[in-house]
């Protein structure tokens, strides 16, 4: 099985506002990146796609080292959504799981392949999530301008 590790981050222009995410793959010395945005979203929508997307690239499955600074994200597929999911996508305190389907997407994209989830602190100095995080932010700024130009 091929090892791929993956850096992602998610930005937003205003919460709820023109978002941005940005991956970085890398296989060995290979390295690709992506991002994308949406005119009115979410940070937390943007990290989640810029991790479903990153693993949505992937042609085979692999074995994945996952770096997010979201724990949001983390938290979601290492310690509550076994819960969520036996309770009916609701939360501990009996309310609707936000996001929840963007929550199945990530189920479906993570089932092919052997991902170890892994923290970095964000803003710190890490190249490869301030990396991302330049994709995700540059990518809402141009969300954030054409939703400018829309109006």
């Amino acid at each position: 099985m091929k090892h791929v590790e993956i850096f992602t981050d998610g930005a937003c222009k205003g919460n709820p506002g023109p978002g941005g995410w940005g991956a970085l793959l890398r296989m060995g010395k290979h390295e690709k990146e992506i991002a994308g945005s949406e005119a009115d979203t979410t940070n937390n929508r943007m990290e989640m796609t810029a991790v479903i997307r990153a693993l949505n690239a992937l042609i085979e499955p692999c074995a994945i080292d996952l770096y997010t600074d979201s724990k949001y994200v983390l938290d979601g597929m290492t310690k509550w959504i076994d819960g969520w999911q036996r309770n009916g996508w609701k939360t501990a305190s009996k309310k609707p799981v936000r996001n929840e389907d963007l929550w199945h997407e990530l189920i479906e994209a993570v089932k092919h392949h052997q991902v170890d989830w892994h923290w970095v602190k964000g803003h710190n100095g890490h190249p490869e999530n301030d990396r991302v995080d330049r994709l995700a932010s540059d990518a809402a700024e141009q969300a954030q301008a054409v939703a400018g130009r829309a109006s």
